[in-house]
């Protein structure tokens, strides 16, 4: 029996990530008291550690490749250009600012939200402990996200994270990246761009290797081209701490044997993991799976009636799209009288490195492997005219249609644009409509969009 007061709300929101931060106004907006639980930073991952600060730091890193790509479009640009990384993270951190400042000002002047700065955890059933308080409603709404997993070996190792990363004031001298997937890809191709040597080890065969393997092909070739050193096939991966105050990364790869690398700082990439171990959900019988992710169903809900998880905590999206996703669905069947579920929505996200990769549906390594009667369209960058004349021809579109019904089921565009265009197919897709929409299409020219309706007046059995 509880001896402090509990508090009541007429609901709690715990994390104030993309989909938290919209709902707990949503919610205070009827004039229902809600308390609102944050123990980092307004906004997320996706706004101070994520998103934001990444695409920041891409700009730049694209404003270095231009000055050293001048010549090629008959611009003489005299050598010399060096990134201040000072200065390219004081922008950053402006940019962050501005809008944790909003949220925080939006939350003080509302009245219907009492705001509590703490770790969050189940004390009980629907109660919830906060710096010392106690805090109940009948509806709470968890949206902790998650943070970058760390594999057991590294305690003593001074390496880096998605996070850390970023508070960095210097170049790093040689940066070594564990873990080739979309966050390692990211970080490697844009510190090569500011000037660092860059080494990415990876496990698997291929990079990314969820994706088609031109996809992984090509973007590996690309940053190869720009200096990045890639080792796969690496098994045993450790990693000791230098005496001259680096790090040396040890991998035993399939071709090259034992080898060491040495490098000055250390990125751990090598996959993100939910905030929900702190929670102590037993106490309110909430169910997570083996990795920790909080069970949902179709709406977001929990085994546990009222008690709901949004974002990357509930393992069913792990993007800042899917998590304000998660928000509309719940404002909208709970304000709206609406049915929108976790299983309308579909698959899609972008990788941004140069150029970017703007990804929709189902591979066509999927396709394959799931036996599917499907159509391939397909075709080069390297056969666009606005890609040439903008001098930028590497990477390729291509989509996968079914046979039969002529829908479209999944997209690649991997070039100049990539993480834009796909747009326009998922549109189609939502819209449940064929293929033949775009094929019939008139795009404007000149564009790269404008191919694809060409690219699909040609299709191939897979």
């Amino acid at each position: 029996m509880h001896t402090k007061e509990i508090k009541n709300f007429d609901a709690i929101v715990i994390g104030s990530g993309q989909a938290g931060t919209p709902l707990v106004f949503k919610l205070a907006s009827p004039g229902q008291k809600i308390a609102f639980i944050e123990r980092e930073h307004f906004g997320g991952t996706c706004l101070n550690v994520g998103c934001t600060p990444t695409k920041t730091y891409v700009a730049s890193a694209r404003r270095m490749w231009e000055a050293k790509h001048g010549d090629e479009l008959g611009i003489e640009i005299p050598t010399g250009a060096k990134a201040n990384l000072g200065k390219i993270k004081a922008r950053k951190d402006a940019l962050i600012k501005k809008s944790v400042d909003g949220i925080a000002q939006g939350v003080k002047n509302n009245k219907n939200i009492s705001f509590f700065k703490g770790e969050a955890y189940f004390e009980d059933h629907k109660v919830i402990a906060v710096n010392n308080e106690l805090l109940t409603a009948e509806e709470i709404y968890i949206n902790v996200g998650g943070s970058a997993f760390i594999p057991e070996g590294y305690g003593d190792v001074p390496y880096l994270t998605n996070q850390s990363i970023l508070e960095l004031e210097e170049i790093p001298e040689h940066l070594v990246v564990i873990g080739g997937s979309y966050i390692g890809l990211e970080f490697g191709q844009m510190f090569a761009r500011l000037g660092a040597k860059v080494t990415i080890i990876e496990r698997g065969s291929a990079i990314i290797g969820r994706e088609d393997p031109e996809t992984s092909q090509t973007i590996q070739r690309i940053m190869e081209e720009e200096g990045v050193d890639f080792r796969l096939g690496a098994e045993c991966i450790a990693a000791q701490k230098d005496e001259n105050g680096g790090i040396v990364a040890k991998i035993n790869c399939s071709k090259e044997g034992a080898i060491e690398i040495k490098g000055s700082h250390l990125l751990l990439a090598v996959g993100r993991r939910p905030n929900s171990a702190n929670l102590q959900l037993e106490k309110t019988g909430v169910k997570t799976n083996e990795k920790g992710f909080i069970e949902v169903n179709d709406y977001l809900e929990t085994n546990i009636q009222g008690i709901y998880a949004l974002g990357d905590c509930n393992g069913k999206g792990a993007f800042t799209h899917t998590a304000y996703n998660d928000y509309e669905i719940i404002a909208e069947n709970k304000f709206e009288g609406k049915n929108r579920k976790v299983s309308d929505r579909i698959l899609t996200y972008g990788l941004f490195v140069d150029p970017p990769l703007g990804r929709v549906g189902i591979t066509k390594k999927e396709a394959e492997e799931k036996g599917l009667d499907v159509l391939i369209g397909h075709r080069p960058f390297s056969k666009i005219a606005r890609a040439k004349e903008k001098g930028e021809t590497e990477g390729y579109m291509s989509l996968v249609v079914d046979a039969n019904t002529k829908k479209i089921l999944g997209a690649t565009i991997l070039g100049v644009g990539g993480d834009e265009i796909i747009s326009g197919i998922i549109n189609i897709m939502y819209a449940d409509k064929s293929y033949e929409v775009i094929r019939d299409s008139v795009q404007p020219h000149p564009t790269v969009s404008e191919l694809i309706p060409t690219m699909l007046e040609s299709l191939t059995k897979l």
